[in-house]
């Protein structure tokens, strides 16, 4: 009750104009905020979401990534259908929708966690629908977007910030990843070419994303087949030659690899062969 008194109190001297003459006011605000749960938070929101808002939107990174927090914080711990309410959630979705053009991997990082949460509440993920026709949503512009900055993005921490979130988005939308399978096989592809020393954690996202891939869309995988599986031998063939792997990691990459392969020879009937294959790798 404290922290949710003083977090109403500040809000009076959080305006678009007064609020950077004080710089505490934000970090005060932002941490009462965030001491604050359900159901508390849900009665004050028409007071603590515009400036949440306000700081998210500033140029200042610190300030964004503040602003993005709370609003994570706010999504996280109000009901939905207060969301809901004044037509807030779509609100959310396009303040933040619109940082996934920044190229910051801090504010990335945050805004892909935020947007997960926050798609559950705006509609339901395509991956539960029961229809036979899945219609094209909000969790596929998130998607499309994301796979067209990995395809063209060399920062390796950005690198690393999408392939660690990739997964479970692909998890999320379920067989209707079929809409991007095209953009989604460039972008496995490159990221298990390069080598991401030292743990190699953009290959792993990889090897991981390509086995859901898999899963959920498996009929549509035949054809793919010969392309991922030259690339996955490839990197096996790499991984066992790499002299600065540690065993473990070798390991694990080798044992993720094989998954995949599995995976893509149950898809194409056995078509792979994997256990020649395998034999011929090693």
């Amino acid at each position: 009750v404290e922290y949710l008194s003083v977090c109403v109190c500040v809000c009076v001297c959080v305006s678009r104009d007064s609020w950077q003459r004080c710089e505490a006011v934000k970090l005060v605000f932002a941490w009462s905020l965030l001491q604050v749960t359900r159901p508390g938070l849900s009665p004050h929101l028409s007071r603590l979401l515009p400036p949440s808002l306000l700081f998210s939107d500033h140029h200042r990174l610190e300030n964004c990534m503040l602003g993005v927090r709370c609003l994570h914080h706010i999504v996280l711990n109000t009901p939905p259908a207060e969301l809901h309410q004044f037509n807030r959630a779509e609100v959310l979705y396009e303040a933040l929708f619109k940082h996934l053009y920044r190229t910051e991997a801090a504010v990335i990082q945050l805004v892909l966690s935020c947007l997960l949460d926050l798609l559950v509440v705006l509609e339901k993920p395509p991956s539960s629908s029961t229809s036979s026709r899945r219609k094209p949503c909000r969790h596929d512009d998130v998607l499309r977007l994301m796979l067209t900055h990995m395809e063209a993005e060399n920062k390796v921490v950005l690198r690393r910030v999408y392939a660690a979130a990739l997964p479970a988005y692909i998890d999320r939308v379920g067989v209707a990843v079929c809409r991007h399978l095209w953009r989604l096989e460039r972008v496995v592809l490159g990221y298990l070419e390069v080598r991401d020393p030292p743990e190699e954690a953009n290959r792993l996202r990889m090897l991981e994303a390509l086995q859901k891939t898999t899963r959920a869309a498996w009929p549509r995988m035949a054809c793919r087949v010969d392309v991922l599986v030259r690339c996955l031998l490839r990197l096996m063939v790499d991984v066992s030659s790499d002299s600065e792997l540690c065993d473990s990691l070798r390991r694990q990459l080798m044992d993720e690899s094989a998954a995949c392969l599995q995976l893509l020879d149950a898809a194409s009937h056995g078509h792979v062969q994997v256990s020649h294959l395998l034999r011929d790798a090693s």
